[in-house]
């Protein structure tokens, strides 16, 4: 079957005109969670020991997948973001990875100059059943990341994956890979069944915040898990997940006084948009109230600590309310605390217009939330507008031909 890539090149085609009219190639903007690059696990195998090795390649088969989330997220074939990733071909003369290339053309297009860039191939990998294969992968794909693909290009960036399944080996790879370039951060899935509160954590959290490295908490929906199977459509799964397992992750931080015992470690929380954060907020705030026993490390309400934690803003939930969406926004201080996410190439993907467009928001507000937050966030200094160079060095060379 011939597939027809025309969609995807209209989207972004209209996220440039978007961004051309709104003047965003002037300003820097971050995308802090990019999924579009492949993870190749035939290549991620050569870079773990044996008796490894040879597991991941029989597991992949050659493939770039081994954990595959249930459900269709490209609307069976209606969504063409996806086809055109996997059969992206390099420019004649090209030597970067091709990983890379259309990562940097969508980027591009879309006026972003930062990726911090995530493998979906991983996102359900903290339920395989082996803790052996999960350090593995972890550490592979930490070398392949590190060695092959962040030394090529100064946009693109990463929170490396944590086996949290082995607290000693999260501790190690932060240690060998956290001065790397371009890794600014590490992260957890939060799609996994080990406590977040655990004291086995204890000397992984010290070392983040000593190092002042940030720590993700990225969800995902599952359909195979037990409260999801009552659900019959892929749609009511994909709604329901995303928020659920943040708000897992983020109860079990709070009430068990993580926040209160590293104070100056940065949390941020991806893909579960904003809507789950007041409702968190409240419910915790409540309970707390009359169980203030059952959190007895705490020193100020939950939400107090919620107000510290960072969050990315895709998906941004549609709403005809604006008044609604600016009173969750005040809720959380999302100027200051929300960092604008594409997602892209998934079903849900943000551009940046999305951000930019919302009403009740100053332009410093945007400008904090599109890119100067996570700068901050991310320990990104000198900003460089990456998609306006690149941008220009292709009118520039289309001009020539």
């Amino acid at each position: 079957m011939k597939i027809d890539l025309s969609l995807e090149k209209n989207f972004l085609d209209n996220a440039e005109k978007q961004a051309l009219a709104r003047g965003l190639y002037d300003i820097p903007i971050v995308d802090a969670d990019c999924h579009y690059m492949g993870t190749p696990m035939n290549v991620i195998a050569e870079y773990v020991e044996e008796p490894y090795r040879s597991r991941l390649r029989v597991h992949s088969n050659g493939s770039k997948h081994i954990y595959v989330d249930l459900g269709d997220r490209t609307m069976a074939g209606r969504m063409k973001s996806i086809p055109l990733f996997v059969r992206s071909k390099l420019p004649e003369g090209e030597i970067m990875p091709k990983e890379i290339y259309p990562l940097l053309q969508s980027s591009q297009k879309m006026a972003i100059d930062y990726n911090i860039v995530f493998p979906t191939d991983l996102l359900t990998l903290g339920v395989h059943p082996d803790s052996e294969i999960e350090v593995a992968i972890a550490y592979g794909f930490a070398r392949w990341m590190t060695e092959e693909i962040l030394p090529q290009n100064d946009a693109i960036k990463t929170m490396l994956y944590l086996p949290f399944s082995n607290p000693d080996a999260c501790v190690k790879i932060v240690k060998e890979f956290g001065g790397k370039k371009g890794v600014v951060g590490f992260l957890v899935t939060s799609l996994r069944y080990q406590p977040a509160h655990h004291n086995s954590y204890m000397p992984l959290y010290k070392l983040l915040e000593d190092l002042g490295q940030p720590l993700a908490f990225h969800t995902v929906s599952h359909w195979m898990e037990r409260p999801f199977q009552q659900l019959n459509r892929f749609l009511s799964a994909h709604a329901l997940g995303f928020p659920l397992y943040n708000m897992i992750q983020a109860t079990n931080l709070i009430i068990n006084g993580i926040p209160e015992r590293f104070p100056d470690l940065k949390f941020i929380f991806i893909e579960a948009g904003v809507s789950w954060i007041p409702f968190l907020m409240m419910r915790l705030d409540t309970d707390y109230l009359y169980r203030q026993s059952d959190a007895p490390f705490l020193t100020k309400k939950p939400s107090e600590y919620m107000k510290n934690f960072y969050f990315t803003s895709q998906p941004l939930e549609y709403t005809d309310n604006m008044g609604m969406m600016k009173e969750i926004f005040n809720m959380f201080d999302a100027e200051n605390q929300l960092l604008y996410a594409s997602d892209y190439p998934h079903q849900d993907f943000d551009t940046p217009a999305s951000i930019y467009d919302i009403p009740f928001l100053s332009e410093t507000a945007k400008r904090k939330i599109l890119g100067e937050n996570a700068l901050k966030f991310f320990n990104i200094t000198n900003p460089v507008l990456h998609a306006k160079i690149r941008r220009e060095e292709a009118l520039a060379a289309a001009a020539r031909k």
